[in-house]
């Protein structure tokens, strides 16, 4: 609208009047509709207006004016609408007003057409609510606290629509406006009945607070690396080293590849730095290998074309889910070259490599020796026909291409032959009593996750045998022997070097964190799978350079996410993949905090759509969302933004027993933390924010409660406050953006986690302005969501049906096994009858098994 308006309301407006209440509906009209091009005006007039002077317009029915304002406002506005609205103002003008002066009768109708309308389950501000709340505003605040108490509906309508930004804001300005400090009798006396209305109508508006209105104690800001400073480990302090596996570049991630490794790491890292340890954490994309020259081959593009390409998909992945890495690299990289080749020589010096002569499959077809990838065939352990030459994705065993049955040339579906080459190899066997003593006191010290451990200890009881870490490649890191330029290190061998040469990228100081054991402390992320090359091949390597290494501290392993009962997979179109949680609309905080409290710790877990939904709606939204909003609102309203004076407030026991509760939680969540039990974190932190529900809950933080007991009430939400800067701190490193808001709702900086709950908010600091952490997903979501990323559903039905008809037959063939067992014992039992005295025989089942 290209007009010049102007809103005059009256300064001669007592509380009561009809002339307030026409000021309170346009003063929410414009808070509410962010009409800001109306400039307000004080009048001498008898009611509200709005003028068009230079078009010698003016409209006098604020109804017209509250519909106008939406329209300006670009509020959504269907025919469908007018209808409703036009049956509010008749009623809100015609019958209310004139006709009807017996509260409870008011009352009656209003509920009666709220209902009818609809209004309560309004999914935006219309008209018809700010119509009807102004209506009511002076009725409900000036009366006693239980004239609500017959209308459940309504007074759940009215006291959410009181919280809301538009109408506090609406109150404020109507305030200053209008007459209402200096009110006639009948309304002071209205006001003495119930001060806290008259609260409701503060002299000025809330500030949004500033640093200089902080008062907060001091050391308790979380340190944060200014632009360019390089983290780097102190002595004496806490320094913590974190890598996650290097995601392989050939393909997207999915949600279980970013749980299994990024997003855990990454809470452990933002734990850290909200303990202000000095933390590192690193990651990049592993871009050497056989699957990358397929996959090149498969795109047509070059290996290093698909590394960028690859590379900058990631990136976007992860920064979209917030992952706070210090570096991101890659691996393709001369300080890989470098720091592998020294690596690799150094083992040879000390004598741990060995060449041997092999044979190993060879693609006439294309005349090229195949590398474990290039491989395909049925898996010898479990009959699996889509196997993998260095492992099977079915069973998880780790496989010689030579051992597949029925082998085919990936590239050409050639059936391969066999032919000699020559090979490096790292003698295990002769490292495995170093490695071993170094895992005994590794996997003690530093509590490794039960997998990573029972894994470890398999391979160590199986007895460690050479192993290849050569390839017949041209993609990959080049061998530093004489006689070898057309071979390259072994993916796995030089990948775990990776994480070490990406810190070089990121510092030349990079051997302050790399050999440095006596003050450094290593925590790797990685799936069940990765295992092995983590916790035996790579510190077996380290171990044989010689080399003062910082080695792993602490394993930390998941085991598989899976997807509505089934597997991700890109090809059929089942699951979600990084770049389609972006697609969906929700946060990325929602997408963390789900993962992360299903984490696959101990077992396999499912992503369930329902679940998603109902973890948003029933925890994230009711519990933390709605904890946080009430009680800003309620300082914002009722103490003009500053943390009321809460001193005294310990000297209840009831409330000293919530500050014993919420300080025993908090020392759980350290302890468990400190222990990289990730999941358990999550329980803890949404049980915390429930504890400070039921505080609210049996204190009743409610206007009536302001009114009545007013120190009471400043002392519950002064602890409030702290407990959501509290919560900010342990919400961090699961979901940095929502501590981020929680502390700018406060006006105060990111705080650390502490190890006990004390009260940093003081009384006086001034907050900030409300803001809403968490939306309503709708329940219809689920069915369209897996609709979109649920696959074809005839090949899950299939695949489930085979997997069905596979636990059945084993469970007959077990019925089988039993039934033979017991006719072998009916044998026994038959032939000790036919030679033994009789009497003398003791068939208990112990005695014949």
């Amino acid at each position: 609208m290209a007009m010049s308006l102007k809103l005059n309301i009256p300064t001669n407006a007592p509380r009561g009047s009809p002339a307030f209440t026409q000021a309170l509906k346009a003063s929410f009209a414009l808070h509410a509709f962010q009409a800001d091009q109306v400039q307000f005006c004080k009048s001498s007039e008898e009611s509200v207006s709005l003028e068009a002077p230079k078009e010698n317009i003016k409209i006098v029915d604020i109804n017209a004016i509250v519909r106008l304002f939406a329209r300006i406002g670009g509020a959504p506005w269907k025919a469908t609408d007018r209808a409703p609205d036009d049956a509010w103002i008749e009623w809100e003008e015609v019958v209310l007003r004139p006709r009807i002066r017996e509260i409870q009768t008011v009352l009656d109708l209003a509920e009666k057409l709220l209902t009818k309308s609809g209004i309560s389950k309004s999914g935006g501000v219309t008209p018809a609510q700010i119509i009807l709340f102004s209506t009511l505003y002076d009725t409900i605040a000036t009366a006693p606290p239980s004239i609500l108490d017959k209308h459940l509906q309504l007074k759940s309508w009215y006291y959410t629509t009181l919280e809301s930004d538009w109408a506090i804001e609406g109150i404020q300005k109507a305030a200053n406006m209008t007459t209402v400090s200096s009110l006639d009798a009948s309304s002071t006396k209205a006001v003495k009945k119930a001060p806290v209305a008259a609260d409701k109508l503060p002299k000025k508006p809330v500030v949004i607070g500033t640093e200089a209105d902080r008062k907060i104690n001091d050391n308790i800001k979380m340190k944060i690396p200014a632009p360019g400073e390089k983290i780097l480990p102190e002595p004496g302090k806490k320094n913590i080293l974190i890598t996650s596996a290097l995601p392989y570049v050939n393909n997207v991630p999915h949600l279980g590849n970013i749980i299994g490794s990024v997003l855990s790491a990454d809470v452990y890292s933002r734990y850290c730095k909200a303990r202000n340890y000095n933390c590192l954490y690193v990651c990049g994309t592993d871009e050497y290998g056989t699957a990358t020259e397929t996959k090149a081959i498969e795109e047509g593009v070059t290996p290093r074309q698909l590394c960028d390409k690859y590379n900058a998909l990631h990136r976007e992945v992860y920064e979209w889910f917030n992952i706070g890495f210090d570096h991101f690299g890659r691996t393709t990289t001369q300080e890989q070259t470098d720091i592998a080749q020294d690596i690799f020589l150094k083992l040879y010096k000390h004598g741990y490599l060995t060449e041997d002569s092999i044979t190993q499959l060879y693609c006439e077809k294309h005349d090229g020796f195949l590398a474990d990838r290039y491989v395909e065939g049925t898996c010898p352990n479990c009959q699996y026909d889509d196997a993998r030459g260095d492992q099977c994705d079915k069973c998880g065993k780790l496989l010689d291409p030579m051992e597949l049955i029925n082998p085919r040339c990936k590239l050409d579906d050639a059936t391969p032959v066999v032919r000699p080459t020559k090979h490096i190899y790292l003698k295990l066997d002769e490292l495995q009593p170093q490695q071993e003593e170094w895992f005994k006191k590794s996997v003690t010290e530093g509590n490794w996750s039960k997998n990573g451990r029972t894994i470890t200890e398999s391979w160590l009881k199986e007895g460690l045998q050479k192993r290849a870490i050569t390839r017949d490649l041209f993609w990959g890191t080049p061998v530093p022997l004489p006689g070898y330029e057309k071979k390259v290190l072994y993916v796995w061998f030089d990948a775990c070097i990776g994480y070490v040469s990406i810190t070089a990228t990121y510092t030349k100081d990079w051997e302050k964190w790399w050999k440095n054991p006596n003050d450094v402390k290593l925590y790797q992320f990685m799936g069940k799978d990765n295992v092995p090359f983590h916790s035996v091949i790579f510190p077996s390597s380290q171990l044989g350079t010689k080399d003062p290494w910082t080695m792993v501290n602490h394993i930390s392993t998941t085991e598989y996410l899976q997807y509505e009962g089934g597997k991700f997979s890109k090809s059929r179109n089942v699951g979600v993949f990084g770049n389609n949680a972006q697609d969906t609309g929700i946060p990325p905080d929602v997408w963390r905090f789900y993962l992360l409290s299903s984490r696959p710790e101990t077992g396999d877990t499912q992503f369930i759509w329902r679940d998603f939904i109902l973890k948003n709606n029933s925890e994230l939204l009711a519990r933390l969302g709605n904890f946080v909003n009430r009680l800003v609102k309620f300082a914002a309203a009722k103490y003009e933004g500053l943390v009321p004076d809460y001193t005294n407030a310990a000297q209840d026991p009831a409330v000293g027993l919530f500050i014993a509760d919420v300080d025993k939680l908090v020392k759980e969540y350290v302890k468990e933390l400190e222990a990289v039990h990730i999941r358990a974190g999550t329980e803890i932190l949404m049980h915390i924010a429930q504890r400070g529900n039921q505080f609210l809950q049996d204190n009743k933080l409610d206007n009536a409660t302001f009114a009545a007991e007013p120190a009471k009430t400043a002392g519950v939400v002064g602890l409030g406050l702290n407990l959501i800067y509290l919560l900010s701190a342990l919400c961090y490193p699961y979901m940095p953006a929502t501590a981020e808001s929680m502390a700018r709702q406060l006006n105060a900086p990111l705080r650390t986690i502490p190890d006990t709950w004390d009260m940093d908010l003081l009384p006086g600091h001034r907050i900030g302005k409300a803001e809403y952490l968490f939306s309503m997903i709708d329940a219809k979501k689920e069915e369209e969501w897996r609709n979109k990323y649920g696959g074809d559903r005839k090949v899950e039905e299939a695949l489930k049906e085979e997997e069905r008809k596979k636990k059945a037959d084993k469970k007959k063939a077990k019925k089988a096994e039993m039934k033979a067992k017991a006719g072998i014992v009916e044998t026994v039992k038959d032939a000790a009858a036919a030679v033994l005295p009789e009497g003398s025989l003791n068939v208990g089942t112990s005695s014949v098994n």
